[in-house]
Formats: C-alpha cells, sequence, structure tokens
C-alpha cells in the first residue's frame, strides 16, 4: 500500500503532456498537429483513465485501512519562513479524485463527437486536459498556498473556455463577467489565507488545524480577527461554487460549449468551492458563527436558485440555476455540520447534472438541424418540443436525470438529498420549510424543461421578415380583437407557462409548421418552407451519434448505483456503517457516530420527502402537459375571461413571480446601476476633481509665480538705499502685527 501512496504525488502530472504537446505541436507543426487531432483526444482520454484506475486503487485502501498519506517537500527556505509543496491522500481527496476523472473522461469521450466540427477542436481539447490538470492538482494539494495556486489555474481555464468562441461579443462578455466576479472571491480568498499565517505561521493543513484548535480552545486569539479571516476564506468558496450574491456569472458561464457546461460548471469546477470548505471543515466547525453564515448562505441560495430556474427559456441557463440550488443544498449542509450528507450530495449531483447536461447538448445538436448553429434558437425550449420520437435514447436519459434530481427513489439524489431534508429539520424548522418547500419546485422545473422538451409537437417558428418593428409586442393578439391592457394581462398571466418573453417571437403567430413524425428513419430530410416571402431550409432533428450516446448511458448507469454507497445494510455488515460513511471517517470525527439505522424513521422521512416531489412533478404536468392543445383550442385561456378578485389575484402572483424569474430576481440590473455605472461614475467625479481642482490648483500656483514674478522684477531700481528703507519697512509692519497680538 506505502508504494502505491508514492506514486500520488504524480497525480496532477500526468494529464499535463496533453496540453504542452498541443501548443507546442500548433506552434511548430501546425498542418501534421490538426491533422492527427484525433489522437490528441485518444491521448486526453486514455491518461485520465490511468488517473482513474489509480483513483480507485487509492479509494479501495482508504475503505480498507482508513489511513491518510501526506508527502511534503521543501519548495522554498529563507531563515524562519519555509513553503513547501505536497500531496494528501485522504478519503474527502479519495472522493473528489473519483468524481473528476469518471465525469471528465465521459465528457471528453462525448466532445469528441460534439466539437468534431469546430475549429478549435484542438485548443478545446488542450484546454480540458489542463483544466483536468489544474483540478487534480487543486484537490491533492497539501497546503493552503498550493491550494490557492491550482485555484487560480482553474479558473483561468475556466475563463478560457466559457470565451472557447470568443468571437462572440456575448461570450467574450461572459467570460470576463466569470473572472471579475470570481476575483472577487479569490482576493477574500488569498486575504483569509495571509490572515491564518499570521495567526499560525503555517500554510501546512496538518499543523494549521492543530494551532489554531489549541489557540480557539485556550482564548489565546481574537476572536473578532479569527471571524474575519475564515470568512474570507468562506468568500473564495462562494465566488467559486456560485453562491449568493456572487452566482451572477454562473448562467452566463453557459455561453461556452456544452461539454464545458457539463464538466466545470456542473459537476467539478463549481464543486471546488464545497471542496474547499469541506477541507476546511475543522478551522469552520469551532466557529458558529462563520458556521451559521454558511447555513445562511447556503439556503438563500437554494431557493433563489430554484426560483430563478422557474421562467428561463434556455435549457442550459434553467440547468445552470438548477446547479447554483443544489450547490446552495451542499453549502446548507456543511452549515448544519452535516458533513457527509454534503458530500454524498455532491457526488450524486455531480453524475445526475452531467447527465442532464450532456442530454441538453444532444438536444441542442438535434435541434440545430432544424434551426441552424443558432444558440438562441437551439436552446430555446420554446421552440422545442416533440422530440420525443427523434432522439428517444436521449429522451430516456435525461428523463431519468430528471428523476434523480427530482429525488425519486431509487435514484441518485434521492438518498442524498432526502438525508439533508431530515437534517434541516434538526438544525432549523424555518430552514427545513424552505429547503422541503425548494425540493417541490426543483420537481417543478426540472419536470418543466422535460415537458417543454420532449411533450407535444415539434413546432417550426418564424420570425417577422417584413422589416417593419411593431409598436407593441401585445398587439400580436392570439385571442382576438381586444384592448391592448387586457391582452397584456392574458399575456402575463400565462407567460410563465409558456416561458416567452418581450421579443417578436412566432409563438404567437398564427401559422405554425410542424414536422411530420413519420420521417425519423429519413437520414437526410429536408423541408424548404416560404414564409414570408423568405425560402427556409430545414432539417429533421435526429438522435446523437454513438460516442455521444455512450457518455449518456455510463452516465445513467452512475445514477442509478451510486446512490448505493450511501445505504446502510446493518444486517449484512459488522461495523453497522456503509460504504461512504467507512471512506469518510477519518474526516469526519468526531461529528459521526456508528449508531443503528432506524429503517422506519428513513421510509417516513422519505414518503414525505418524495411526495412533495410528486407534488411538484404533478403541477408541471397539470400547466406544460397541455399547453400546447390549449394554445390551439383556447379553452384554458377562455376560462380566465371572466375577471374575478381570485382570478386577478392569481394574474398578479404570476405576474410577481415570472418577472422576478426571468429578470433574475434584479439582481445583475442592481449590480449593474450600483457597481457598474456607480464606479464609472465615481470615476469619472474623480477624474473631475482631479483636473479641474487638484490640476488647477497646481497650474494656478505656477501660472501666479510667474506673473509675480514678472512684476516684481520691474520694482528693483538697483539703488541700495531704496531695498534697506523697504526692509525697515517691513520689518516695522512685522513689530507693530506682534506687538498687537501677544501685548
Amino acid at each position: 500500500m506505502e508504494h502505491t501512496y508514492q506514486y500520488s504525488l504524480i497525480i496532477p502530472f500526468v494529464t499535463l503532456p496533453v496540453p504542452m504537446l498541443i501548443g507546442a505541436g500548433l506552434l511548430l507543426f501546425p498542418t501534421a498537429t490538426k491533422n492527427l487531432r484525433r489522437m490528441w483526444a485518444f491521448s486526453s482520454v486514455l491518461l485520465l483513465s490511468i488517473v482513474m484506475l489509480f483513483s480507485f486503487d487509492l479509494s479501495i485502501q482508504q475503505i480498507n485501512s482508513s489511513s491518510v498519506y501526506l508527502y511534503v517537500g521543501s519548495w522554498t527556505i529563507n531563515n524562519d519562513f519555509s513553503l513547501e509543496f505536497g500531496c494528501l491522500i485522504d478519503p474527502l481527496t479519495s472522493i473528489m479524485l473519483i468524481l473528476i476523472t469518471t465525469v471528465g473522461i465521459m465528457v471528453l469521450i462525448y466532445s469528441d463527437n460534439y466539437m468534431s466540427h469546430d475549429q478549435g477542436y484542438l485548443r478545446f481539447f488542450g484546454y480540458m486536459s489542463f483544466f483536468n490538470t489544474s483540478m487534480l492538482g487543486l484537490v491533492t494539494s497539501s497546503n493552503l498556498i498550493q491550494i490557492y495556486i491550482f485555484w487560480e489555474l482553474v479558473g483561468m481555464c475556466s475563463y478560457l473556455l466559457i470565451g472557447f468562441w470568443f468571437t462572440r461579443p456575448i461570450a467574450a462578455n461572459a467570460c470576463q463577467k466569470a473572472f471579475v466576479t470570481n476575483r472577487v472571491g479569490d482576493f477574500g480568498l488569498f486575504l483569509g489565507i495571509l490572515g491564518l499565517y499570521w495567526i499560525t505561521g503555517s500554510f501546512e493543513f496538518r499543523d494549521l488545524f492543530e494551532i489554531f484548535n489549541n489557540l480557539i480552545y485556550n482564548n489565546e486569539i481574537n476572536l473578532l480577527f479569527v471571524t474575519l479571516c475564515t470568512f474570507l476564506l468562506f468568500a473564495g468558496a462562494v465566488a467559486k461554487s456560485a453562491q449568493f450574491p456572487l452566482h451572477v456569472w454562473l448562467p452566463d458561464a453557459m455561453e461556452g460549449p456544452t461539454p464545458i457546461s457539463a464538466l466545470i460548471h456542473a459537476a467539478t469546477m463549481v464543486a471546488a468551492g464545497i471542496f474547499l470548505v469541506a477541507r476546511l471543515f475543522p478551522l469552520f466547525i469551532v466557529i458558529p458563527c462563520i458556521m451559521n453564515i454558511i447555513a445562511l448562505i447556503g439556503i438563500i441560495t437554494v431557493l433563489l436558485g430554484a426560483t430563478l430556474a422557474l421562467a428561463q427559456k434556455d435549457i442550459k441557463r434553467g440547468l445552470a440555476y438548477s446547479t447554483m440550488s443544489q450547490l446552495g443544498y451542499m453549502m446548507l449542509a456543511l452549515g448544519m455540520g452535516s458533513y457527509r450528507a454534503a458530500l454524498f450530495h455532491l457526488i450524486t449531483h455531480a453524475y445526475s447534472k452531467a447527465l442532464l447536461f450532456l442530454g441538453s447538448g444532444s438536444i441542442i445538436h438535434s435541434m440545430e438541424a432544424i434551426v441552424g448553429y443558432s444558440p438562441d434558437k437551439s436552446q430555446n425550449l420554446v421552440l422545442m418540443g416533440g422530440l420525443t420520437k427523434y432522439v428517444p435514447i436521449t429522451k430516456t436519459a435525461f428523463l431519468l436525470g430528471t428523476l434523480s434530481l427530482c429525488g425519486i427513489p431509487p435514484l441518485a439524489c434521492f438518498w442524498s438529498k432526502d438525508e439533508i431534508l431530515n437534517d434541516t429539520w434538526l438544525y432549523s424548522p424555518i430552514f427545513a420549510i424552505i429547503a422541503c418547500s425548494t425540493a417541490g419546485l426543483t420537481a417543478f422545473y426540472m419536470f418543466r424543461i422535460y415537458l417543454l422538451t420532449f411533450e407535444g409537437h415539434l413546432n417550426v417558428h418564424f420570425q417577422n421578415y417584413s422589416g417593419k418593428k411593431s409598436s407593441s409586442f401585445y398587439s400580436i393578439s392570439l385571442w382576438g380583437k381586444e384592448e391592448p391592457k387586457t391582452i397584456k394581462k392574458k399575456f402575463r398571466l400565462l407567460s410563465f407557462l409558456t416561458i416567452n418573453n418581450n421579443e417578436k417571437s412566432s409563438f404567437f403567430w398564427k401559422k405554425t409548421y410542424r414536422l411530420d413524425g413519420n420521417v425519423r428513419t429519413m437520414t437526410r430530410s429536408f423541408i424548404t418552407i416560404n414564409a414570408f416571402g423568405t425560402k427556409n431550409t430545414f432539417s429533421y432533428p435526429h438522435e446523437s451519434d454513438n460516442t455521444m450516446l455512450f457518455s449518456l448511458l455510463v452516465l445513467v448507469l452512475f445514477i442509478l448505483f451510486v446512490g448505493a454507497i450511501g445505504i446502510p445494510f446493518n444486517q449484512f455488515n459488522q461495523e453497522g456503517m456503509d460504504i461512504l460513511s467507512k471512506l469518510l471517517t477519518p474526516s469526519i470525527n468526531p461529528l459521526h457516530k456508528n449508531s443503528n439505522f432506524d429503517w422506519y424513521e428513513f421510509v417516513t422521512n422519505a414518503t414525505f420527502s418524495v411526495s412533495i416531489a410528486y407534488f411538484g412533478i404533478f403541477i408541471a404536468s397539470f400547466l406544460y402537459k397541455p399547453v400546447y392543445s390549449s394554445l390551439q383550442n383556447l379553452n384554458f385561456l377562455n376560462s380566465f375571461s371572466k375577471k374575478g378578485p381570485k382570478k386577478i389575484l392569481l394574474e398578479k402572483i404570476i405576474t410577481v413571480v415570472y418577472d422576478w424569474s426571468y429578470n433574475r430576481a434584479y439582481i445583475d440590473a442592481f449590480y449593474a446601476i450600483s457597481l457598474t455605472k456607480g464606479i464609472r461614475g465615481l470615476a469619472e467625479l474623480i477624474q473631475f476633481f482631479d483636473r479641474r481642482i487638484i490640476d488647477a490648483i497646481t497650474n494656478g500656483i505656477g501660472v501666479t509665480s510667474f506673473f509675480v514674478g514678472e512684476v516684481i522684477k520691474y520694482v528693483g531700481g538697483g539703488r541700495i538705499s531704496s531695498y534697506l528703507l523697504l526692509y525697515l519697512f517691513y520689518v516695522l509692519i512685522l513689530l507693530v502685527i506682534y506687538y498687537f497680538t501677544f501685548y
């Protein structure tokens, strides 16, 4: 076993040759490198697979022996200051290594086909491999400085991958937004690291935890300063894991390729913040104030992410807000002290959300056959529907991922989310009510996405090509000739259901084109339609290629069986512990206590949580499944023609919820006004003060001195007697002033 651990130091560097060779090849031998581009994808998968096998071996040894391995080497030594680098292998590292490698391999295999048409294919795999290197280095780091270095490298890779299509202004703006937002948290993390070093004199975890806890228990340190330092450390996790209020970058990060969303913004990089809090858990646990702040930020993020996902029309943005909400669950669990539940949900959510994002990529790939390469259209839920008959495998995988995220047994997220919900009742009834309500919202918005994507009919929509700009969107009426105010109220009532915003969308045009569902077997089918004097050619949707489907099916297996690691089979286990508890025991002592598992209590609690999830699914099915037929015969709309107090109240509630969700809770607008415009206005004010006042005073003194000198030079006549008389006159004046001042 010791022999195996000795090679753990090379784990972060196994995948490093790929980005290095790709970069060197594109500089020195660009043609040959591009011709052999599939070789680099194979190399990326192969090297990451080696790390995966090594990670599984380490995890098995962790389960059997519960040992911790630490390799430390000196980096620099200067008098009393010593900076070291090393590799820490403990249960937390083992879990993260398996997660990073397994999801990473599936995403790389998927990306080989998904990005095959892109000119930046090699650049993509170079970035991805370097990201894997950075992430592996992050989770194996043995000290805070090493973590911070890899933390920044992970952020740099995220910046490059979000802005992968940098020629698109919206993608360029998205990567800049992510970079700036994360700089806020990273600066706080850096200050927190320096503060802890000032307190303890060490960056190493083994010394840091021991010294810090001794200082706290012996009351030998200022608690206010300690609280500030730990809060700054937590700020880094808030930004990286998209917690409120630094969450605004995550939905915009969906402008990157879909495999990036699956790997970085669902499974690994956003989990780095959770990993950091878990790694520094011994610091946070001894400061109750910080634990309460972590739990509070977590529950706010849980609710905010769920409400913002309700009215999103972009499928990837909806999943992004879902990711934000689930990360909030993990942060909430850590704040409550439920270390095991947080890491368990980190594992199950990573596989479930990776499956959903890769499934959305397959859906987008199919939609591009109809609307062409246009993210605004191929990712728009309004333009989807009826894809079941065209992409049945993707539909099945997406449905299983949706059910897992909703917490439906026996899929993966059921076991972890149910554990978090149970712990919230012990921590705070208010938090428990919010968490359980959000579980229902999760089921609602996830099935909303599923139903709008796969149910109903496939509609092909057209924009108005006449070039005439309508004065009001509501003048396009689906209800006949009505007053604009009445139409507006009915639109706002159903906009929550139909996901429209103030655009000239053809969803409200009477003329809708549908593709025949009996043509799926045609490999290259097209339809040409003349709409508004413009000829448009469309291809029928089709299932993704086998390499993309392979990744989906493997992830399906994960969400079917990964929950088993947290199921306690006491009657078959002498220690009364499940696999996950065995793996986490060294990390969670003394919080974790071996106790007999009460299956009756578990079933009772699970029945409650599953009932909430099914209620959310039922509401989503009631509202969204009949929406297509309702829009045709208008029976559903006509039910709102007669106004009553209850219906007016319902309209107002739906309007408020829709505006809140679609406008991102107005947080982005608030930041744009208070920060962007505010800082710009402050800069302009400072510039005005500098130019008009500071420079004016300086320049005025210079000009005044010049004119005074010009005047004085004509006073001198060259006579010494005149100079003496003037001197005596000034002395006399000073004596008079002195006499009347002091006597």
